[in-house]
């Protein structure tokens, strides 16, 4: 990057709340922006409840896919920032590519993996016969883009890890505001239902992921 961001210089409390303050306010968007997705559901005519309650059995195994997301990015990102604080900018550069490939495999195998065992799955966590079409028809949506959640939520950390937390709050609210404006449009527009929800996450997810790849 042309711009750097120095933490050896100017106060250790001013660097946290800089780094700190957009990242509270990235949770709480992705946060509403999930609660939003839930309310447009809740208000698909005369299946609500059942949309609503296979979406929530099938919410695990996204958490999942996102706790995996999580475990490269919050690993890799503190070993990036200790190489390039040590002036180990091609090591940086090792450990950024390492994690974007780790991440690729990862959403490639959890999402094969999943379609395998997806109908156990879901009926292992609750659902019956009358919510399991909902649940599978949002699950098989979002894992065909498990990789861009996965890319889009471990590659914005190493993001952060630069300094660039006015940047890494954008990527999010990206996703957040393409999510909110595409899910009525597809719920609605072309009644498509919890099929319409899961598309227009992962097509908003796909755009925050271009968005952070460019800027890395």
């Amino acid at each position: 990057m042309a711009v750097q961001n120095d933490f050896s210089k100017g106060s250790i409390l001013s660097h946290m709340a800089r780094i700190a303050l957009p990242m509270t306010l990235a949770q709480f968007v992705n946060i509403l922006y999930n609660i939003i997705d839930r309310v447009f559901i809740g208000r698909i005519p005369d299946h609500a409840t059942e949309a609503l309650t296979g979406l929530g059995v099938a919410f695990p195994i996204c958490t999942l896919a996102i706790a995996f997301a999580n475990l490269v990015g919050m690993g890799g990102a503190p070993l990036f920032s200790i190489e390039r604080g040590k002036g180990n900018e091609e090591e940086a550069k090792y450990i950024l590519g390492n994690s974007f490939n780790l991440l690729v495999v990862i959403g490639v195998v959890f999402s094969v993996v999943m379609f395998l065992v997806k109908r156990p799955m879901l009926y292992l966590l609750g659902a019956s016969k009358n919510i399991y079409g909902y649940a599978d028809s949002y699950l098989t949506i979002y894992l065909c883009g498990t990789l861009f959640v996965m890319l889009s939520l471990g590659m914005n950390a190493f993001i952060t890890a630069q300094g660039f937390t006015t940047i890494s709050m954008v990527s999010v609210l990206i996703g957040a505001v393409c999510n909110i404006t595409l899910d009525p449009i597809f719920i609605f527009a072309l009644h498509m239902g919890v099929k319409g929800a899961a598309l227009a996450t992962i097509i908003s997810q796909a755009i925050s992921t271009i968005w952070i790849v460019l800027f890395l």
